[in-house]
């Protein structure tokens, strides 16, 4: 079992930065895969980043390409997720997720564990 709990939301204007961060507990935790989804208001969870378990590479959807960053410390059983050049359509509820071992995946199924999500909001 893996409990991920998530912080660093808030209220921003557009074009500035949050970093969010997950802290990880339970089992190993260089052995998941982490990645961080989210969901604006109406539609459907969606993924933003991703990175490996073992060599640390990572993934991005193309809509946060170039803006967002994420990375992990494997010390501190955390991963985190820098955004910069924030935009009102990035306004979502932001989750944390992991699965163990395997390769990254882009859809909600892929991941075993999941955080309860924390609030950014991008003013306009």
């Amino acid at each position: 079992q893996v409990q991920l709990v998530e912080s660093g939301g808030g209220l921003v204007q557009a074009g500035g930065s949050l970093r969010l961060s997950c802290a990880a507990s339970g089992r190993t935790f260089s052995n998941y895969a982490m990645a961080w989804f989210r969901r604006a208001p109406g539609k459907q969870r969606e993924f933003v980043a991703a990175i490996s378990w073992r060599l640390g590479d990572t993934h991005y959807a193309d809509s946060v390409k170039g803006r967002f960053a994420i990375s992990r410390d494997n010390a501190k059983n955390t991963v985190y997720l820098q955004m910069n050049s924030l935009k009102p359509e990035d306004t979502a509820v932001y989750y944390c997720a992991a699965k163990l071992l395997g390769p990254v995946g882009y859809e909600v199924g892929s991941y075993n564990y999941w955080g309860q999500g924390t609030q950014v909001t991008v003013s306009s």
